[in-house]
């Protein structure tokens, strides 16, 4: 993991003004997960804004709740996405982050679950999306390989990545801040 954290820090110096930018962050907890999501709440950014990406057994570690009801939605595009795979969204209330977001889908053989726009865009692309698996979903939105495969690896180990495109150059600085304040994790913008 470490070779992949020395490139990002190269990526961070070639990006260029031109492209679209994206804020991703690496969080190791629920509380600092919160912090961070919260502090894109209070920034005016909506549930539609965010992408949320952690594993199945970080959820169930961190974020279950029994008296959670989930029931299947979308099922023309679960049958889409592949042998394995669920579309997921929440009836009543699920603790913390995962209500907030909504709508998720769950990576066939990664046991991921991706939650936000990134979701919205396997559910379009079907089998050939979910075959391009976590990283694929990240570069697909801009955010370079390298960095895509670092995130990969952390949420293997237990993280939960955020990314969300900022509004403006102004909420960029201060979320980038804010999340490297808040045990943030490769924070790039």
């Amino acid at each position: 993991m470490e070779n992949l954290r020395k490139k990002n820090q190269v990526l961070d110096k070639d990006k260029g003004a031109s492209e679209k930018r994206i804020l991703t962050g690496m969080f190791r907890d629920r509380e600092s997960t919160e912090r961070a999501y919260n502090t894109l709440n209070e920034k005016g950014y909506s549930k539609e804004e965010i992408n949320l990406i952690m594993s199945k057994e970080t959820r169930k570690k961190d974020y279950s709740d029994t008296s959670t009801e989930e029931t299947e939605i979308g099922t023309k595009a679960a049958e889409h996405a592949g042998k394995g795979s669920a579309i997921g969204g929440t009836v009543g209330a699920i603790v913390g982050v995962i209500a907030a977001i909504g709508t998720s889908v769950v990576i066939p053989g990664l046991g991921f679950i991706i939650a936000g726009p990134l979701a919205a865009g396997f559910v379009g692309a079907g089998a050939g999306g979910i075959a391009g698996g976590v990283i694929g979903a990240l570069v697909g939105s801009g955010i370079p390989e390298a960095r895509a495969k670092l995130y990969e690896s952390g949420v293997k180990e237990g993280n939960v990545v955020i990314t969300v495109t900022p509004k403006n150059e102004e909420d960029a600085k201060y979320l980038e801040n804010n999340w490297k304040t808040n045990q943030g994790e490769e924070v790039h913008w």
